[in-house]
């Protein structure tokens, strides 16, 4: 049959064998993308773990109000001490993901952020992460002051330098992590005064023993999965907990005359001790429960309370400050310093260039 066989029915008639498609000449059209910029913004606020971060910068910008005392308080300062901080924090966060992508892959918890699933390059993260990481203490050098840069500096290098490979090697990787978070409060501090005193150092204590039960909480609820990325935090190591809870219960002890140390140096009024000891008590009541029932519903518990322990603790701090950074300026600084901005720095005597910024 000339053109090929047909098969008929009743509605039409085909052609047997493979049909060939007619020739359409199509336009391709451009997939729709977000701009660069909006698709990376969320993933670099991944890499820098901003509401870790966030949390983090809190709790320098609280002491900073706190050590501006009773006095007028520059906001300029607080500004860039918040920024710079803020970099810093999250530069290092980049930095340890780029280090433990390898290990964040093997963890549940973990495995779906950007460089284990590579919507982020590898180099592009470590730049982001390194960019970060400088830029926060350059900025607190050209709008705080030095010690604070300084401070900040040894935070980010301390974090990703020791605690990142220690995680991998020793369960005493907590606590020089909790060294690093307690810097923060010691870089407003430093950001407002230009110095460290008792007020600063009391509240780098309280950081520091607030840290150890909020994150041993954490990781009894992720014992296995810390395990599986093999990360010898404590309790992955501790499968009884006999250690573990000795360890939260030693620290939420602490934490109550920690906190409280705060009013006794005038940094804090009484509505802040109070406060502060109601907040300690219901801390250390779920501690206690944790160490008696050792299971994961009051590893939960303890760890969400520790979670909102912090905010309130800050908030009664920050609203109930004391003197203690006012009178701790000498008093050319506190003259000086509402003229500018921002806290001023006591001149050197002449020819002692070598005196240290930090006071005892």
């Amino acid at each position: 049959m000339p053109g090929g066989a047909y098969r008929h029915n009743m509605k039409e008639a085909r052609p047997i064998g493979p049909r060939r498609r007619p020739h359409v000449r199509r336009y391709a059209r451009p997939h729709p993308r977000k701009p660069m910029l909006r698709r990376l913004v969320p993933i670099y606020f991944e890499l820098a773990k901003a509401r870790l971060s966030a949390l983090v910068v809190a709790t320098a910008a609280v002491s900073y109000v706190v050590a501006a005392g009773d006095g007028p308080l520059a906001l300029a300062g607080l500004f860039w001490t918040a920024v710079g901080t803020a970099l810093a924090t999250g530069g290092a966060n980049a930095l340890n993901q780029w280090i433990e992508v390898e290990r964040d892959r093997r963890m549940q918890r973990t495995r779906e952020r950007p460089l284990p699933t590579r919507r982020i390059g590898s180099r592009h993260a470590l730049l982001f992460g390194a960019g970060a990481a400088v830029a926060g203490p350059v900025l607190l050098a050209l709008f705080v002051n030095a010690l604070s840069a300084l401070l900040a500096l040894f935070a980010a290098l301390l974090y990703v330098l020791v605690y990142t490979p220690l995680k991998a090697r020793t369960p005493f990787c907590t606590l020089v992590g909790a060294v690093c978070g307690a810097l923060p409060p010691l870089i407003g501090w430093a950001g407002a005064t230009g110095r460290i005193t008792a007020g600063g150092l009391v509240l780098f204590a309280l950081l520091f023993a607030w840290q150890i039960p909020h994150f041993l909480a954490l990781a009894w609820l992720y014992r296995e999965d810390y395990a599986r990325g093999g990360f010898r935090m404590l309790p992955a190591i501790d499968p009884n907990g006999r250690v573990t809870f000795h360890m939260v219960m030693l620290y939420t002890l602490a934490l109550l005359p920690t906190a409280l140390a705060a009013s006794l140096v005038g940094a804090a009024g009484p509505v802040y001790a109070a406060g502060s000891l109601l907040l300690g008590l219901g801390l250390l009541f779920l501690g206690a429960q944790l160490y008696v029932q050792r299971n994961n519903a009051a590893a939960k518990r303890l760890f969400l309370a520790s979670v909102v322990y912090l905010p309130l603790l800050l908030g009664l701090l920050a609203l109930d400050r004391g003197p203690a950074g006012r009178l701790s300026r000498p008093a050319e600084a506190r003259d000086a310093a509402p003229e500018r901005g921002l806290p001023a720095r006591p001149e050197l005597p002449a020819g002692d260039a070598s005196v240290s910024p930090i006071s005892s």
